[in-house]
């Protein structure tokens, strides 16, 4: 069936909508990030040495991990914790390759570093030919925020105190259920989040949270092997 000419005005409005969600999205997760910041602090760690782990690492979860882990054990044991949790961007990254097509090497470096669970959720929503163009905005919107963020939360915590009586505590994972839902509105969406649910509560119980995620996610595993739908 051919495809259906896409009116010249949409381009435009699909870019605004796509800044709107990048900010938005950016703007949750520094809510996280001066959590982290405020974390990182008070663990000991230099605000200068928080600051530069956002920018090199760039994984919130993992960086919170290492944090509270080498908090009360050792630093390799926190490592290691860190890594294991945010190998689930294996997963993401495998999925997105087919979408991004060839580029050259800078690009795939930045690609890859621009890969987080909120550029790539952004990334998988709309035609497959600009996902490239949706990862790239959206992981530079939160980069900023959540750089930006760590440096307020580690330089100024003491003037902000408990974030959580401002309720950022719950504006990071607020944000992700936002960007699930239409996830959950495709065919069969709903049956994975589900089946991903159980399989994370279920393994929860018996292993830390860096391999429950990864066990969760063998939920979409089927899923993979149905070929998507060209938009």
């Amino acid at each position: 069936m051919p495809s259906v000419p896409v009116p010249a005005d949409d381009a435009p409005s699909a870019d605004r909508r796509l800044v709107l969600d990048a900010v938005v999205v950016g703007a949750a997760v520094a809510a996280f990030g001066v959590a982290f910041g405020v974390a990182a602090a008070s663990a000991g760690m230099p605000p200068w040495l928080a600051v530069l782990s956002s920018v090199v690492v760039f994984a919130g979860a993992s960086q919170f991990a290492f944090v509270a882990v080498a908090a009360t054990a050792d630093p390799i044991t926190g490592a290691v914790s860190g890594i294991l949790l945010n190998l689930r961007i294996i997963g993401f990254s495998l999925a997105l390759a087919p979408r991004l097509g060839a580029t050259t090497l800078p690009g795939r470096l930045l690609d890859g570093y621009l890969i987080t669970d909120e550029s790539a959720a952004i990334a998988f929503e709309g035609p497959p030919a600009a996902t490239r163009h949706r990862l790239r905005v959206a992981g530079a919107s939160v980069g900023i925020f959540w750089v930006a963020a760590t440096a307020l939360g580690a330089y100024g915590g003491d003037l902000l105190g408990d974030v959580r009586a401002y309720g950022l505590d719950v504006a990071f994972p607020a944000a992700f259920v936002a960007l699930l839902a239409p996830a959950l509105r495709r065919p069969g969406g709903l049956r994975l989040a589900l089946t991903g649910g159980i399989i994370a509560l279920l393994a929860l119980q018996v292993v830390p949270t860096g391999p429950a995620v990864l066990l969760a996610g063998l939920a979409v595993l089927p899923a993979l092997r149905t070929p998507e739908e060209s938009a």
